[in-house]
């Protein structure tokens, strides 16, 4: 799925998420509120309310810190913020997450998809709705949630210096359908050109040469000077923290970025596919 990174969840909730969701109801019961109160509080839908306290879904951080403060919870339920992190998340990714949220430069070369950073709602919707084996409804939307609140690292401050290549072929695949497509190169384009601290370049199809063929890669660079790798397989995640092979990946990537069409040739491309009918 690529850069999917979220643990696989089971049908029943786990012993964390129904604590969480009875904390929700225990402090909501005792600031005298009903779902409904909550939810227009909050500006959500009195269901989700209910799906949180059911431990149906797991709680995003931004609803938890609202709710806290919106019950009067004193930061027990902002406490439950790493909590429920760890539902989303595969360990090694949930540690590539973290430092993310610091990281002084993210870099990746993405050979399917478009970067996780840079999806639009309808494309990661549509990325989670075609895998194989399916996804019930509910983890969809979980993990649907996982991937937009991890756009924020984007417009952080102190902003990250990010730098991306993508195949060529990731432009002409439709998933969700031609609309998706179509308003995820316009999300592309617009991403781009209003940040001046993000790059993205497209690796064409028809280069003799080519440093990427053993897949994608993620790398990151912390605040403190180390270096790290990540890359994902059918098999499983890895995260690379020995400097040796990290550093190798970065030579690698600086390699990639050779190879590619320059950042203006590559918004040149992006703006003739988006352009289609």
């Amino acid at each position: 799925m690529g850069a999917v990174g979220s643990a696989g969840s089971g049908r029943e909730p786990s012993p964390a998420r129904r604590h969480v969701g009875e904390l929700v109801k225990l402090f909501r019961g005792l600031a005298d509120l009903t779902q409904r109160d909550l939810a227009e509080r909050l500006l959500m839908s009195e269901s989700l309310v209910g799906a949180y306290e059911r431990a149906e879904r797991i709680p995003t951080t931004a609803f938890l810190v609202e709710a806290d403060a919106a019950l009067g919870a004193k930061g027990v339920l902002a406490s439950c913020v790493a909590m429920m992190e760890e539902e989303k998340y595969s360990p090694k990714f949930l540690n590539w997450k973290r430092t993310e949220a610091e990281a002084a430069s993210i870099s990746a070369y993405e050979t399917m998809l478009v970067p996780g950073l840079l999806q639009t709602p309808a494309y990661v919707r549509a990325l989670y709705e075609v895998r194989v084996p399916m996804y019930e409804p509910e983890e969809i939307d979980r993990h649907v949630e996982a991937r937009l609140e991890r756009r924020d690292v984007l417009d952080r401050r102190p902003r990250p210096i990010v730098s991306y290549v993508i195949e060529e072929s990731v432009l002409h695949r439709p998933i969700g359908g031609a609309a998706v497509l179509k308003e995820q190169l316009a999300h592309l384009l617009e991403s781009v050109r209003t940040r001046n601290h993000l790059t993205v370049q497209v690796m064409p199809t028809e280069r003799e040469v080519h440093a990427g063929l053993m897949g994608s890669l993620k790398l990151m660079s912390t605040r403190d000077g180390r270096n790290l790798g990540y890359t994902e397989t059918h098999g499983g995640d890895t995260l690379i923290s020995k400097p040796e092979e990290a550093n190798r990946l970065f030579d690698l990537f600086g390699a990639l970025r050779a190879q590619a069409l320059t950042p203006w040739e590559s918004v040149e491309l992006i703006e003739r596919m988006a352009a289609r009918p």
